[in-house]
């Protein structure tokens, strides 16, 4: 049975169909999930949101619409991670407000490149210029802050490959990747409090 089916199945009751799909594309959350990093937060909880928007693309798939249904569990994934994050933003969820993402789709070199995406309640276009130059700035510390071999080690873990993948791509053993991944964090608990 395909996943339009299963879908059909599933926005129609089917625990089942529901429990299959919420499995079958679990790696699919881990993969988008990973291009967040939350400073002093939990991977778990940005997982979490990464399955609240799995189970709403299983719920509202259309499928006489020409995407198929992984495009739109993606595209609702990022969404509900996105919206969690403006969300963690505010004064009362402050841990949540340095949740960032590594990704940069616009680059051809983009295992040492990436974009920040620091939610934003800036209302006017001014602030939104502001913000921008914010962004650069924090972009050009953190390359200032990491090593090649970091930012390396870094983008490679956080488009999902495991720490096998990471040292036969690189020719690192485990244990230095390992070792790179707590400096990182490290050397990035700056943001926290400077930005």
């Amino acid at each position: 049975m395909n996943d339009e089916n299963l879908v059909i199945k599933a926005q129609s009751g089917d625990e089942f169909s529901v429990n299959f799909l919420l499995k079958k594309y679990k790696s699919l959350v881990n993969k988008i999930a990973r291009s967040y990093f939350l400073t002093d937060g939990d991977i778990e909880d940005i997982l979490q949101e990464g399955m609240i928007g799995l189970y709403k693309a299983i719920m509202h798939f259309d499928v006489d619409k020409n995407a198929s249904f992984k495009t739109f569990a993606t595209t609702c994934i990022k969404h509900q991670l996105q919206s969690a994050i403006k969300v963690a933003s505010s004064e009362k969820n402050k841990i949540l407000s340095s949740a960032i993402s590594f990704n940069d789709t616009s680059q051809d070199d983009d295992d040492n490149e990436f974009e920040l995406l620091i939610p934003s309640s800036l209302p006017t276009p001014d602030d939104k210029i502001l913000e921008k130059e914010r962004l650069q700035e924090i972009r050009k510390k953190i390359k200032e802050v990491l090593s090649n071999l970091e930012i390396k080690v870094l983008s490679l873990y956080l488009k999902g490959y495991n720490y096998n993948e990471i040292s036969k791509i690189s020719n690192i053993n485990k244990k230095s990747i390992d070792n790179a991944l707590t400096r990182i964090k490290n050397k990035l608990s700056f943001l926290k409090n400077n930005f």
